[in-house]
């Protein structure tokens, strides 16, 4: 793995608020009042479907990346045909949320290898085209195998979750170690995981943290889960912060041009990542 460390701008998604100036910064992530039926319906199926032992099936299945080859532009264009059923803040295509976030990114001055991880973060999505449900690939994330945090989006949807009848799932570290670090713990599956492990040779700690845990938002933004974190997730958890207002405040009705903004992030890829990866 890539283990550099680099250094930001400092400039802290200034252009991303400001994509969302005629909108009130608290109307994003509203799951209770404007949010489509879809939203909620997702949340459901999520809750009750993510067991321990469907992670494990999910992590045996697509860990091993012998899916596919291909590069990630063409991962990118896949995206055209997904729109994110849990996000209640856009109904545009999934390439069209990249290069928003990426352009809100750009526009603030930030590296490029920043730029790039605003990209291609929800890349993983493209499960979605080979057959996977929306419930096991898109929403938030949380660690299974020990108790749920009352601070998840429609926490009280885990009740019928098979793994609630379970005790040892059922304290605070459950089948985990106090402080056993975040690389240690099963996350519920998604496309945050997938793609985390389809480019963790290429990129800098930071760009994979914001990557892996860009939708773990009981922790980088309700600060739950910290007992089960080492001193390095908690410095990489910053970095998440930082990304989370590209991630979420670019969000926007009229989507980009596509076909004008293709070659520079074309040539953003190449600068970081091989022509082919393996998915």
């Amino acid at each position: 793995m890539n283990e550099k460390r680099v250094q930001t701008s400092g400039v802290e998604g200034s252009a991303a608020r400001a994509a969302a100036e005629n909108r009130e910064i608290s109307s994003f992530r509203d799951y209770r009042e404007d949010a489509r039926p879809s939203v909620k319906e997702l949340y459901r199926l999520n809750h009750e479907g993510q067991t321990l032992a469907f992670v494990q099936e999910k992590e045996r299945q697509y860990l091993g990346l012998d899916r596919r080859r291909m590069g990630m532009w063409e991962a990118l264009e896949l995206l055209d045909r997904v729109v994110d059923d849990s996000d209640p803040d856009t109904e545009l295509s999934q390439i069209a949320h990249a290069l928003q976030s990426a352009e809100a990114a750009r526009r603030d001055g930030q590296p490029r290898w920043f730029v790039l991880t605003a990209l291609i973060h929800d890349a993983g999505k493209i499960l979605c085209t080979w057959g996977e449900p929306q419930w096991s690939v898109v929403g938030d994330t949380f660690p299974v195998g020990c108790a749920t945090s009352d601070r998840i989006v429609f926490a009280e949807l885990f009740a019928c979750n098979p793994d609630m009848a379970n005790p040892e799932y059922q304290t605070p570290c459950g089948i985990y170690e106090e402080g056993a670090g975040l690389s240690r713990i099963h996350m519920s599956w998604g496309h945050d995981e997938y793609l985390y492990h389809v480019v963790k040779d290429h990129l800098p700690l930071e760009a994979l943290a914001m990557i892996r845990y860009h939708s773990f938002y009981a922790a980088h933004r309700e600060g739950a889960y910290g007992h089960l974190m080492n001193e390095q997730d908690r410095r990489m958890m910053e970095w998440v912060r930082r990304f989370n207002p590209y991630d979420l405040y670019s969000k926007a009705d009229d989507p980009p041009d596509v076909e004008r903004l293709k070659p520079f992030y074309k040539d953003l890829i190449a600068e970081f990542l091989p022509d082919e990866l393996r998915w």
